[in-house]
């Protein structure tokens, strides 16, 4: 067997779905109420990228809350340094009651590295994920071209987008969420680190407000899922 035919094999095996008999048929879920092959996984795909999108979502709030805790607690420590125009206090004073208190601090801020440190761990699984979502679409546009040649079937798989329209909508989202995470790799190794109050300011604005998954990469979601009869049309 080619090796475009193993890839036929891999993708279009396992995709035949039945329609419940009680699901009632209207002219919106009509079409893709039981698709095939090609067009089943593509629906499928697009399914898969709005779930991993939400668990993006979902693992960005727990982490910019992860970050806020991290940030309030260097602040705290700051604002506990004793200040260059006062004389220190008489160790009697300080010790053991201020050594207490840096050696709970420090295990407290390190809890919550490593909480921040477990998102972005997740946050790398969902990405790998998409590289498979992407790397399916491929082999789908490579079993198009096969089939039907470089310009692709003539009829749309479903409602008017050619396959290669799903493949550029895909590599997008890829590339955008890509991209965040690497941002966000960098927020978790600099923001314990960093004493500067502004710069822990950018660093929480940058994880709050993702500046590499801009509103284009939403509609790009949007318009793949009414693609895919996932939305209403």
């Amino acid at each position: 067997m080619s090796e475009v035919g193993q890839n036929w094999y891999n993708i279009s095996k396992d995709t035949t779905y039945s329609v419940p008999a009680d699901v009632p048929m209207s002219s919106s879920n009509t079409k893709f109420s039981a698709v095939t092959g090609s067009a089943r996984k593509i629906k499928d795909n697009a399914a898969d990228w709005h779930n991993l999108m939400l668990k993006w979502d979902k693992l960005n709030n727990d982490g910019f809350q992860c970050a806020t805790n991290i940030v309030n607690m260097r602040n705290s420590q700051r604002d506990q340094q004793p200040l260059d125009d006062f004389p220190p206090a008489p160790a009697c004073q300080t010790f053991p009651s201020a050594v207490q208190q840096q050696a709970a601090g420090a295990a407290e801020l390190q809890d919550e590295c490593s909480r921040l440190q477990a998102v972005v761990d997740r946050m790398v699984v969902i990405v790998a994920k998409m590289e498979h979502l992407m790397s399916v679409q491929r082999g789908i546009q490579d079993l198009e071209e096969f089939q039907f040649g470089p310009e692709g079937r003539t009829l749309p798989l479903c409602h008017s987008w050619k396959t290669q329209e799903f493949e550029e909508s895909s590599r997008v989202l890829l590339a955008a969420f890509s991209q965040e995470l690497k941002l966000k790799q960098v927020i978790l190794q600099e923001l314990a680190h960093t004493a500067v109050a502004d710069l822990h300011m950018v660093y929480l604005s940058c994880w709050l407000h993702q500046p590499f998954i801009p509103a284009q990469t939403r509609l790009a979601l949007e318009a793949l899922l009414l693609e895919t009869g996932h939305r209403s049309l």
